[in-house]
């Protein structure tokens, strides 16, 4: 009979090698988290406004991520924009894949939680999951993918129109963003949503104070800057 230590050790070298072995699934938390990924699920589009710690970010990862362990689609595409106050991209030791994944640590958390470790860097080096910011996507098709997008409040509106006319076949593309912090002045979050709300395929579910699940001292904090 095989020990647990045995077992374990299968697994994780079943997780080195690139399959992930088993999911672990999250569920919706409340009525708008439950909102949103029905949206996700049912939109080639969806926009996803609010205050942080709603669990945006979190619910469209773990749908990425199920998505991805089922073979859904081919790829899981991770993006936002590199702003930040006082630096950049530049300041950042290392290639350009070394400077840009401390962005997308919100992303690698999800997905390790929900496939293991193992898998997510295996899908990191073979591109499966692929970090790439903004400025790359420009050329680019989406087909048979995911692309999430978070801190979308930073986003232009050059760059929003340039990403999301990229959409092609079996695509979507979540944008999470609170444009109450927004790092630009000329945000293209708000613009898109309204340009686009009225369009079949899209869909816009908005957090308010609230459904904030992070924790109750984030929500008192968030709540203080707010008055």
């Amino acid at each position: 009979m095989a020990t647990n230590t045995g077992k374990k050790a299968r697994k994780q070298q079943q997780e080195t090698r690139g399959y992930a072995t088993s999911l672990k699934e999250y569920h919706p938390l409340n009525t708008i988290q439950q909102l949103y990924l029905e949206s996700i699920q049912e939109n080639t589009i969806t926009f996803g406004k609010g205050s942080a710690g709603t669990g945006k970010t979190f619910i469209a990862a773990a749908y990425a991520a199920k998505e991805l362990f089922y073979k859904n689609v081919d790829k899981v595409i991770l993006t936002r924009p590199n702003v930040e106050v006082g630096r950049g991209l530049g300041f950042l030791p290392g290639e350009l894949d070394e400077k840009y994944l401390p962005y997308l640590a919100p992303f690698e958390s999800v997905f390790v939680k929900c496939l293991g470790r193992g898998f997510y860097d295996y899908a990191l080096e073979k591109r499966v999951i692929e970090p790439m910011p903004i400025g790359f996507l420009r050329g680019a098709t989406f087909e048979n993918a995911i692309v999430l997008i978070d801190e979308a409040q930073n986003m232009t509106k050059t760059e929003l129109k340039m990403l999301l006319s990229r959409i092609g076949r079996n695509c979507k593309v979540v944008l999470s963003g609170d444009p109450d912090q927004a790092d630009i002045r000329d945000s293209g979050f708000v613009d898109a949503i309204e340009r686009l709300r009225n369009i079949p395929g899209v869909g816009v579910i908005s957090f308010e104070d609230g459904d904030i699940v992070r924790s109750k001292m984030c929500k008192e904090i968030i709540l203080a800057y707010k008055n």
